[in-house]
């Protein structure tokens, strides 16, 4: 019996600093680069990535039995991933196409920002049919973000978790809250906890995101915004974490990190104030070197880190 089986991509990630300029045009930073000139690169990382193996990686580390379930590609991009996973205790549940691994480069600018250049390979190609349901045997279910024809193995992954009484924890993208409530409703309604960002949460509800979308289905809602205040909801309390100061060397991956460490408090059975102090103690790990997972935590290190600072969470009818 696994703790949790994550849904959702994997990627080999190419960090690429130019330390490109930034540019503001119509309201809008955009990273600029020469046309028909060559570039020099300062630096240049490689990690893994992808929002189903990092949570992956991240529930294993805080000592929960993890599956991963996804689509990888052929050649060695895909034998990296795979790799990863056994060396992270993860067992990989998912299947193999012929088509290319998913693949992304992450162009830095000189301010920190990034642009991120993403190839999907097989992570969209996953069916339903793909998925042996004799090792389905969990607690949780974890989705990150997927689309085609993965998403719809979701949907029905979802079904099979109502039935089965597995609770789903959903960490959905732009690309999927773009198309509206009604294209994720047959996940929300099954979903115990939801968490996104706050343009995420824009696109599906206009007003009070934290009440609207916790009368779409899930238990609670959760909602960051950045360097900004994370904000939460289980249908009594609303929940306020304020950040630390942290100075971030890249990003990518700090919303996995939270998502999944903030679910993982709540399987551990932390409690919703203390789940999310472990959560943005995870991210905030992350966010101090390249790759999004890297620096991600033990179980025994989050608690340290929060013992010794925690960040300061209000909590107030709503």
């Amino acid at each position: 019996m696994f703790d949790v089986i994550t849904v959702g991509s994997n990627t080999l990630d190419v960090f690429v600093d130019t330390e490109a300029p930034e540019i503001k045009k119509k309201g809008e930073k955009l990273i600029t680069y020469p046309v028909g000139s060559k570039v020099l690169i300062k630096d240049t990382h490689f990690s893994t990535g992808g929002g189903g193996t990092n949570t992956a990686v991240s529930f294993s580390r805080a000592g929960l039995k993890t599956g991963y379930i996804g689509k990888v590609g052929t050649g060695d991009f895909s034998r990296l991933v795979l790799d990863m996973l056994e060396k992270e205790n993860v067992a990989f549940l998912g299947a193999t196409g012929s088509k290319a691994n998913g693949y992304s480069v992450i162009l830095e600018s000189k301010n920190d920002n990034r642009t991120i250049l993403t190839h999907k390979g097989e992570n969209n190609n996953l069916g339903f049919n793909e998925i042996n349901k004799k090792k389905l045997k969990t607690k949780w279910f974890y989705f990150s973000s997927m689309m085609g024809r993965s998403f719809n193995a979701q949907k029905r992954m979802a079904s099979y978790a109502s039935k089965n009484g597995i609770k789903i924890g959903y960490n959905p993208s732009s690309y999927q809250t773009s198309k509206g409530l009604k294209h994720l409703k047959p996940i929300l309604a099954k979903t115990e906890v939801l968490v996104l960002n706050s343009e995420e949460a824009g696109m599906l509800v206009k007003k009070e995101p934290l009440k609207g979308l916790r009368e779409a289905g899930p238990r609670i809602v959760c909602i960051t915004k950045g360097k900004e205040k994370v904000t939460l909801y289980n249908g009594e309390h609303k929940y306020t974490l304020t950040p630390h100061n942290v100075k971030a060397k890249e990003r990518t991956g700090a919303g996995d990190a939270f998502a999944s460490t903030l679910i993982a408090g709540l399987i551990k059975g932390e409690g919703v104030e203390k789940s999310m102090q472990l959560g943005l103690a995870n991210a905030e790990s992350v966010i101090m070197d390249y790759g999004a997972t890297e620096n991600l935590l033990s179980w025994k290190e989050l608690k340290k880190r929060v013992k010794k600072k925690p960040a300061k969470i209000v909590k107030e009818a709503y």
